[in-house]
C-alpha cells in the first residue's frame, strides 16, 4: 500500500517534492495539499493531475484522517507550528530546513518528540544522502586516512538576489555544512569565528561577501568553510579532509570531459537543484520507506537543533568578530 502524504506548502520546493513523490518515488501518494495561496495549491493539483484534496490550512490537513504522513515545505517561520502539530497528532513529518527559525523553536520540537516517545521527525538536510558525501564518509570511517585533523570546505553560488543579507550566508547557505560536517565527522562544534576577506565588487552594497567560517570540534578538528555567494562561475561545493596519513576529497559531480577549441574542460553546474537532485530523491524515499517500516530515520530533530545552535553562534561571531563558544546541551539518550 502506498503511503498517503499531505504536503503543506506548494512553492518551488513543495512542487518539486509533490512531483517526485507522485511520479518518481515508490510507494507514495500525495492525497492532500495546502498553501497560503489556495489557488496555487489547486493549480499544482491540476497541473500534476493528482487526485488530492486542497485543504484550507495546514492544521486541517494534519488532522485529515486519510493523511498518514506530512511534508512541511512552507515558509520557514511556519515550520515549527506545523511540525509540533504533526507530533501532537502522532503523524510522521518530513520538514524542509529550517526545522524552526530559532534554536529555541527547535528545542521545543525536540522536547515534544521526546515526550511522544517515538521518532516522528526527519529534517530535510539532503547532503548525507548525496553519493559523494557518502563515499567520503566511508573513507573517513574506514580509518584509511587516520583521524581527521583539518577540513577545508567551500560553498559557492554564482549569484544571489537583492533580498539576500549577510546573516543568510549562515542561516540559508552554511547551514548545510553545519549539518553535514557534524555527520561526516560524528562530532560536535565547540567554537566558531567568522572573518571577512576583501569584499567582492560583484556583491550587493548591503552584503559582506565572501566570508570564512572557522569551526572547532569537540575532538579538536579544525574546519574552515569559505562562503562565497557571488562567485559568478557556478555552483561549487568543495570538502577536503586532511587526515593523519592521507587526504580525502569530495568527488566532483559526474560531467563529460570535453576537448574542443584547444581546451580541455569540464562543465560546472549553475544550480543547487541540479547538483543535489539525486540526493533529494534518496532522502524522500528513505522517509517514505522509514514510515512504512514504522521507524523514521535520517537527520533528526536533534540534528536540526544542533545546526540551529551552531548557526546562532556563527551569527554572533559575524557581529562581534570574536571566537564564540557553541553551547550545545547534552544529547538526549532518545536520539542515540
Amino acid at each position: 500500500m502506498s503511503l498517503k502524504l499531505g504536503v503543506i506548502g506548494t512553492g518551488a520546493i513543495g512542487q518539486d517534492h509533490i512531483r517526485r513523490c507522485s511520479q518518481t518515488l515508490l510507494n507514495s501518494q500525495v492525497v492532500a495539499v495546502t498553501d497560503i495561496n489556495l489557488q496555487q495549491a489547486a493549480k499544482v493539483v491540476s497541473d500534476l493531475k493528482l487526485t488530492a484534496e486542497v485543504y484550507p490550512d495546514g492544521h486541517a490537513l494534519i488532522k485529515a484522517p486519510e493523511v498518514e504522513a506530512i511534508l512541511v515545505t512552507s515558509w520557514g517561520p511556519s515550520h515549527e507550528e506545523f511540525v509540533l502539530a504533526a507530533i501532537a497528532a502522532g503523524k510522521p513529518v518530513f520538514c524542509e530546513k529550517p526545522l524552526a527559525v530559532t534554536a529555541e523553536g527547535c528545542r521545543k520540537i525536540v522536547e515534544a518528540e521526546v515526550a511522544h516517545g517515538k521518532r516522528l521527525v526527519q529534517v530535510g538536510f539532503m547532503r548525507p544522502y548525496d553519493e559523494g558525501y557518502r563515499a567520503l564518509k566511508a573513507v573517513i570511517d574506514s580509518g584509511q586516512i587516520g583521524e581527521p585533523l583539518m577540513l577545508h570546505c567551500a560553498h559557492r553560488n554564482p549569484t544571489v538576489g537583492e533580498n539576500y543579507k549577510t546573516d543568510m550566508a549562515i542561516t540559508d547557505t552554511l547551514i548545510h555544512e553545519l549539518d553535514v560536517l557534524r555527520w561526516l565527522l560524528d562530532d560536535d562544534y565547540v567554537s566558531v569565528q567568522v572573518v571577512f576577506p576583501r569584499k567582492s565588487s560583484k556583491a550587493l552594497a548591503h552584503l559582506k561577501d565572501p566570508q570564512i567560517v572557522l569551526l572547532e570540534t569537540a575532538k579538536g578538528t579544525r574546519i574552515d568553510v569559505e562562503v562565497f555567494v557571488n562567485c559568478q562561475y557556478g555552483y561549487d561545493i568543495q570538502c577536503e579532509v586532511v587526515g593523519e596519513t592521507g587526504i580525502a576529497k569530495l568527488p566532483e559531480p559526474s560531467q563529460v570531459q570535453l576537448r574542443s577549441g584547444a581546451k580541455l574542460s569540464n562543465a560546472i553546474l549553475m544550480d543547487w537543484k541540479d547538483r543535489f537532485i539525486a540526493a533529494y530523491d534518496v532522502e524522500l524515499q528513505a522517509f517514505i520507506d522509514g514510515v512504512r517500516a514504522g521507524q523514521v530515520g535520517g537527520p533528526s530533530a536533534w540534528d536540526g537543533f544542533a545546526a540551529a545552535v551552531a548557526a546562532d553562534a556563527c551569527i554572533e561571531a559575524q557581529n562581534n568578530g570574536q571566537i564564540v563558544k557553541v553551547a550545545l546541551p547534552d544529547r538526549p539518550h532518545f536520539y542515540g
